[in-house]
């Protein structure tokens, strides 16, 4: 056995998986999994560049980090920056200042590469159930980007595009720099646009309807199945292959949608650092579900930081 850490750090979140992997088998045995929102992404779409105080919150989670995988003593490390990173100008202050920490280079790794790392993580484990057939169409809605993938024990197709909850937000739903609570019909007429003409994109590459089995990954995701499953606290167990339907997804995003930033707060589950950014999240799962024709999604806490495990393994 190696025991690998994998560092998955996106547009709004980072996160940390420390396992004991099995070269021969891949399997992951799971000593620590942790998340921190920080951010990054912040302004990213509007500037460029990655704000100084964006990168100050992501350092210190990589500090907390490091001390996690000297405490527990992994042997490799692998880190891999996404969105984010891609876009901005001065992604070489991000990659110094990890290096300096980690001792570790970020790997700023293509939209394509992303797709299948997610891929992997989601679909790994499902070969051999019967109710969750293949061909699977894996969506990953992150916070600058989507990725969509589509295959069987392998990826046929991917196509990654620039919707997400945080650049949704950022773009359509932040006047004089504050979020607008309820975002108006305009607003939110606005970002369906944007995420209608991304899965046009993506349609050109990824064939959006015809697979047996729709797999949701990441934060937006996870918080909305844990919305749906009326948990009073965030229970990763009982979201990871929770199956929400899209009438449930389309009553949590009208719900999301109407809501103020103290009622959306007020959702026990919600994560401080997603109360400004669930709502469009929430739409962009709706329209993908609209647009694919999926009756439900399968939910997965398992996405592309497995899949950086395994590909260490």
């Amino acid at each position: 056995m190696t025991r690998v850490a994998a560092i998955d750090c996106g547009t709004n979140s980072i996160r940390l998986l420390v396992a004991d992997a099995d070269p021969h088998t891949g399997e992951l045995a799971e000593l620590d999994r942790r998340m921190t929102i920080v951010r990054l992404g912040q302004g990213v779409d509007r500037t460029g560049r990655l704000a100084p105080e964006a990168l100050e919150r992501t350092f210190a989670a990589c500090r907390e980090y490091a001390a996690v995988i000297k405490e527990l003593g992994a042997e490799r490390v692998r880190f891999v920056a996404t969105s984010a990173s891609r876009d901005a100008e001065n992604r070489d202050d991000f990659v110094r200042g990890v290096v300096d920490i980690l001792g570790v280079e970020p790997e700023v790794i293509s939209g394509d590469q992303e797709a299948e790392f997610s891929f992997t993580g989601a679909t790994k484990e499902l070969a051999g159930r019967a109710d969750l057939t293949g061909p699977y169409l894996v969506v990953d809605i992150g916070g600058g980007s989507t990725e969509f993938v589509v295959g069987e024990e392998h990826v046929r197709a991917a196509r990654s595009v620039d919707i997400g909850c945080v650049r949704m937000t950022e773009r359509h739903l932040v006047a004089d720099g504050e979020v607008t609570d309820p975002p108006t019909p305009g607003q939110i007429a606005a970002i369906r646009a944007d995420v209608e003409a991304a899965l046009d994109l993506a349609q050109q590459s990824v064939p959006l309807t015809g697979a047996h089995t729709l797999v949701g990954l990441a934060g937006s995701v996870t918080t909305v199945a844990a919305i749906a499953l009326g948990l009073r606290e965030y229970d990763s167990e009982a979201v990871h292959h929770a199956r929400v339907t899209v009438e449930q997804v389309r009553g949590i995003t009208a719900r999301l949608l109407a809501s103020t930033h103290e009622e959306r707060a007020a959702i026990p589950v919600l994560h401080p650092g997603r109360v400004d950014v669930i709502a469009a999240g929430a739409l962009v799962l709706q329209c993908v579900m609209e647009r694919t024709g999926a009756r439900e999604v399968v939910v997965s806490e398992h996405d592309i930081l497995d899949g950086i495990g395994w590909s260490i393994a």
